[in-house]
């Protein structure tokens, strides 16, 4: 199945994120070190430790994908603004908030699951948001 989707994709103008709304990507996940932050991604941006984005290998720019740390099911929505992971193995990056989100930064690496949720915008968090319950972190609206 991936094969033909991978095909389709290749052929055709249509990006993944609205081909496949729901695509499903299981893998590993590390973050940024706090050295990254202020300094510019593939496309430009500032890396910020406290917002909610993450690097992709082949997802578009603004692409809002929801990760689940496996061990722990806690979960959170990131914004895709950079390339990578370029580790063997990992399938996406994020930021120290969104791996602090997770759970993840005592270990660093985290079995993840992806799943696209749509298309955003960029959104800043502040640290205080995370002592929040997950249910009441803002709500993303996918602009799909």
């Amino acid at each position: 199945m991936s094969l033909i989707v991978s095909l389709m994709l290749f052929f055709s103008n249509i990006k993944s994120a609205e081909v496949l709304p729901g695509l499903i990507q299981k893998g590993k996940a590390s973050f940024y070190s706090k050295k990254f932050n202020g300094r510019k991604t593939y496309y430009g941006e500032r890396v910020s430790s406290g917002a909610l984005e993450g690097a992709h290998l082949t997802l578009p720019l603004n692409t809002l994908v929801e990760v689940t740390n496996l061990d722990n099911q806690r979960s959170v929505i990131v914004r895709i603004n950079d390339r990578g992971p370029f580790s063997k193995g990992r399938v996406i990056d994020l930021t120290h908030a969104a791996a602090h989100a997770l759970g993840m930064v005592s270990k660093g690496i985290a079995n993840v699951s992806l799943r696209v949720v749509g298309k955003g915008r960029a959104v800043a968090l502040n640290s205080s948001v995370f002592s929040a319950p997950i249910a009441y972190q803002p709500i993303l609206e996918p602009a799909m």
